[in-house]
């Protein structure tokens, strides 16, 4: 019987002679994405600025990109603190799009709990604007990032649901975060407030 392992599969592979990308006439969206994957590491690696182009040893993370990460999420947090929420948004958003950037070779991890931050802080400016439904999607992206120990993201998605009138869907949000979170104190209140509503609508 024979395994996985001594199967051989011909893949419909090009290769672009100039830029050196992968490419495939196949249909498959998990080979597309895995040759996507690989061609933006290829890329990454053309832009070094080392010897021959060769990665750096594992571990070091470019403390300049860190550095500015934080800074641009200090600098959203200032905004927010002023009321200058517009300006907030704008910051986090910066602060997304360089953590997001990190080379591919960076510890994932570090990418999760600065994109989680960002997106929860940025969730926090929308609901100062009243965009719920962008602040519903930034704290989904946050919660997607950083499952538990996020609770102020789950209950900013809860919340923004909840004033768009999605009473069921916040319902039911609100109440896989306790599963995640346990019995925190605003998810518990506002999961009340929400069954409140619902009942309130139920019975009019």
């Amino acid at each position: 019987m024979s395994s996985d392992l001594e199967t051989f599969t011909m893949l419909p592979l090009q290769l672009d002679p100039q830029t050196k990308a992968i490419t495939t006439t196949s249909g498959s969206r998990a080979l597309q994405a895995e040759l996507a994957a690989l061609n933006t590491l290829h890329r990454s690696l053309l832009t070094l600025e080392t010897p021959n182009q060769v990665p750096p040893p594992p571990v070091p993370v470019n403390p300049k990109r860190s550095a500015n990460v934080s800074k641009l999420r200090d600098s959203g947090n200032n905004e927010y603190r002023k009321g200058k929420h517009a300006d907030a948004v704008k910051f986090y958003s910066l602060g997304l799009q360089m953590a997001l950037t990190r080379p591919l070779w960076e510890p994932q991890q570090l990418v999760r709990e600065e994109v989680a931050a960002l997106y929860a802080n940025r969730a926090q400016a929308h609901m100062a604007l009243q965009s719920w439904a962008e602040g519903a999607s930034d704290a989904e992206a946050s919660v997607e990032a950083k499952r538990v120990g996020n609770s102020k993201a789950w209950w900013r998605r809860g919340k923004c649901l909840m004033e768009m009138g999605r009473l069921p869907e916040a319902r039911d949000w609100v109440s896989k975060g306790l599963e995640m979170e346990g019995d925190e104190g605003e998810l518990v209140a506002l999961l009340k407030d929400i069954n409140t509503r619902l009942d309130e609508k139920s019975s009019s």
